[in-house]
């Protein structure tokens, strides 16, 4: 599918990263089920692992109280933005009751205290919460071959963990899926990342995938692509980051 548009903050258009995001694709399938579908990849490089720092704490807070008042408001259910994905997973077969889309656990959880793991992790997900959209990261460095959003065949790996201990399942056929050459990302559309390409201690360059759905604008989509890198960009030296928007 061809990307709607490319964002570039530094000359980086022969860069290994910008070349993965001119491949990058969201199936035709996928868009059957959901025309106003879109996603923002971003890639930034040159990350500094570290611990959870000040900024990333202040974050984390303002999403948990963002969450609170909005559940205050309304169910979670009712939510716009969590209400539109929960029909998504409906449109291949998901039970939204039983597999909750990342937004919708992070925002469930955040009035009792979001997780903190690490600054990376930790920045991402309250930016998730703040704009209300599933927001994922994952170390590019472990991806073989681009990104594809696709419906699962059934056979693909998916590298995960049960009861502690590494085990590699398969999702279900029609399932949507993001997946490389290498087999799934995350399963669900946005539900559950794989172990093979997490983000660890050790990454330095990483893709983010940010999902949109009616109600949310394009406009608001890159605003919160802009807070993730501003965010990210507090610690170290200056980050370089690249952008596509894939979209009908």
């Amino acid at each position: 599918m061809p990307g709607r548009d490319v964002r570039q903050d530094a000359a980086v258009t022969t860069s290994p990263a910008a070349d993965l995001l001119a491949a990058a694709s969201v199936d035709e399938a996928v868009l059957a089920l959901r025309p106003d579908y879109r996603a923002l990849l971003v890639v930034v490089e040159g990350l500094h692992p570290a611990a959870g720092d000040a900024v990333s704490e202040e974050l984390l807070v303002r999403a948990e109280e963002h969450a609170r008042e909005l559940l205050a408001a309304d169910p979670v259910e009712e939510l716009p933005h969590i209400a539109a994905w929960r029909e998504a997973y409906r449109s291949f077969g998901a039970k939204p009751q039983r597999t909750r889309n990342s937004l919708e656990a992070l925002t469930r959880r955040a009035p009792q205290g979001l997780p903190r793991v690490n600054r990376l992790t930790d920045v991402y997900n309250a930016v998730s919460v703040l704009h209300q959209m599933p927001l994922g990261g994952e170390d590019l460095d472990r991806y073989t071959g681009p990104p594809r959003l696709v419906r699962a065949v059934g056979d693909e790996p998916f590298d995960t963990s049960a009861g502690g201990e590494p085990v590699v399942e398969h999702p279900e056929a029609g399932e949507v899926v993001w997946r490389d050459d290498a087999g799934v990302t995350c399963r669900r559309w946005n539900w559950r990342q794989g172990r093979r390409t997490q983000l660890t201690g050790a990454t330095t360059t990483a893709i983010f995938i940010l999902d949109a759905l009616d109600p949310m604008a394009d406009d608001a989509l890159h605003a919160a692509a802009d807070d993730l890198v501003g965010h990210l960009g507090t610690a170290g030296p200056p980050l370089t980051s690249a952008r596509r928007l894939l979209a009908v």
